[in-house]
């Protein structure tokens, strides 16, 4: 299941689309960039991560389509790198679609929290930095070339569990609330970007349950109909992302093309 290479990724675009990608190592973000890099609306591609010169598969990518893919290393936490991310962009005079697919749910010493007692501080802080703070942060440091009067997407990666109207399990505190503070930190951009580029779409994506490391510990009770694999997830959120105008600018919408509750 692969992203229709004759459609282009942005609507009403009539150049080539110049994409950046963050979290494109591996998961979700590694599989958008191997559809888009197929595209033939798609110009260059930005690729970022923490590692993203020094990943293997990366390295094999731009082997296949040379200067197309530009790989970028750069922790989307850190204002300093943000910085650096922004300028070796400019060779570009402006990006048509931003896909963030960075997030963090678990690792060293971070679970999601089963009860109150769990909660902490750090996790808190931890957790908010990449999946709350990061993605406005990202759109903050872009926002020159994302306001050249083009369509343009900034798609961010959320989550269901975010959801506040439908939350109806309680636990993993961090996740819920990071992700419900992304959400509302990029309705709020949004509003402002409209202002600045009419023709700008920002978006809120649930992608499901995707089979990738981030999910791995938490796929025990999902049915195999709901397990998508990272291919099958891109093909869905690029389908979504072809399929919306600035019309649809600030929604928080499910792998199925349907309105989550905020």
């Amino acid at each position: 299941m692969i992203f229709d290479v004759e459609t282009c990724p942005v609507a009403g675009l009539d150049c080539p689309a110049e994409v950046l990608v963050t979290g494109a190592s591996s998961g979700i973000g590694y599989a958008l960039l191997q559809q888009l890099l197929e595209n033939r609306h798609v110009g260059r591609v930005f690729a970022v991560s923490r590692s993203a010169t020094t990943k293997v598969a990366l390295g094999e990518l731009q082997r296949d389509h040379g200067e197309r893919l530009q790989r970028i290393d750069a922790d989307i936490t850190n204002e300093d790198d943000l910085a650096r991310l922004a300028h070796a962009t400019q060779g570009v005079d402006a990006l048509h679609l931003v896909i963030n697919a960075a997030g963090i749910l678990h690792g060293d010493a971070l679970a999601p929290e089963k009860s109150i007692e769990q909660a902490s501080r750090s996790t808190f802080e931890r957790v908010f930095a990449i999946n709350a703070f990061a993605p406005l942060l990202l759109a903050k440091v872009l926002l020159p070339q994302l306001c050249r009067g083009q369509p343009a997407v900034f798609a961010s990666l959320s989550a269901r569990v975010g959801s506040i109207g439908d939350n109806r399990a309680g636990g993993w505190y961090a996740y819920r609330a990071s992700k419900a503070a992304q959400n509302q930190l990029m309705k709020t951009f949004a509003i402002e970007w409209k202002r600045r580029n009419p023709l700008g779409t920002c978006l809120l994506l649930h992608p499901g349950t995707v089979n990738t490391p981030l999910s791995a510990p938490f796929q025990s009770k999902v049915p195999a109909e709901r397990l998508f694999d990272p291919q099958r997830a891109a093909t869905q959120l690029l389908k979504i992302i072809a399929g919306s105008t600035a019309k649809d600018s600030g929604r928080f919408i499910g792998w199925d093309g349907n309105e989550i509750p905020w």
